[in-house]
C-alpha cells in the first residue's frame, strides 16, 4: 500500500473520543498505575511513593502545576491516563508545556493523540501564551509520533531536565495555538 493510499485510510478511521476532567483526589491510584519502569523509560525511571504524593498535591493546585487532567474514554467513561499543561518558558519567551499518559492496556489506539488535541484546546482557551511545547525524549518512538500526529512542529533537539538533576535528549516540539485550527487534524 502506498504511503497516500495508507494516510486516506487512516484518515477515514474515526479518531478515538476523550474528555478531559479535572484532576481530584481519587485519582492518586492513577499516578501508581503509570509508575512503573516501562511507563517512566524515559523519564529517569520510577518515583518513589513520597514523591508520587508530592506530585499528587501538586496536580490537585492549579496554581502550583497549571491544569491537570484525567483522561477519560468515551462513551465508556473509563479513566485511561492522564493529560495537562503549565507554564513554561522556552526560547526566550513564556509558553505552556505538556506532558501526557495513557496506560499500558489502552496504549496504541489513538488515545494520547486525542488527549494531547484536547488539552492543546484547553491551553488556547486560557489563551495566555501562544505556543505549547512537548519535550519526549528523542529515543521515545511513540511520544514522538503522538506529537508529530497531533500537529506539532519538530524545532529542535535540546538537553532538558526532567526529573529535576536527572538530563534527557528531547525533542523540542512546538504547536502554534494562536494559528487556524484545521478540522481535518
Amino acid at each position: 500500500m502506498s504511503v497516500g493510499a495508507y494516510r486516506d485510510v487512516m484518515a477515514s478511521i474515526p479518531a478515538p473520543r476523550v474528555s478531559l476532567e479535572p484532576w481530584s483526589e481519587d485519582d492518586l491510584d492513577l499516578l501508581r498505575r503509570t509508575n512503573t519502569p516501562e511507563m517512566t523509560q524515559y523519564l529517569g525511571g520510577p518515583e518513589t511513593e513520597e514523591q508520587l504524593l508530592a506530585r499528587h498535591r501538586r496536580y490537585l493546585d492549579p496554581e502550583a502545576n497549571g491544569s491537570m487532567f484525567r483522561v477519560v474514554l468515551l462513551p465508556v467513561g473509563q479513566v485511561v491516563g492522564s493529560t495537562g499543561f503549565w507554564d513554561h518558558a522556552w526560547g526566550g519567551g513564556p509558553a505552556y508545556e505538556t506532558g501526557y499518559g495513557i496506560v499500558p492496556e489502552f496504549q496504541g489506539r489513538g488515545l494520547a493523540v486525542a488527549a494531547t488535541l484536547a488539552v492543546a484546546d484547553r491551553a488556547r482557551a486560557d489563551g495566555r501564551h501562544r505556543f505549547l511545547h512537548a519535550f519526549p525524549s528523542v529515543e521515545h518512538a511513540a511520544s514522538n509520533a503522538v506529537c508529530r500526529k497531533a500537529g506539532f512542529e519538530l524545532v529542535e533537539q535540546a538537553e532538558f531536565e526532567y526529573p529535576k538533576g536527572h538530563l534527557i535528549l528531547s525533542n523540542v516540539w512546538r504547536m502554534d495555538l494562536w494559528a487556524p485550527v484545521s478540522g481535518s487534524q
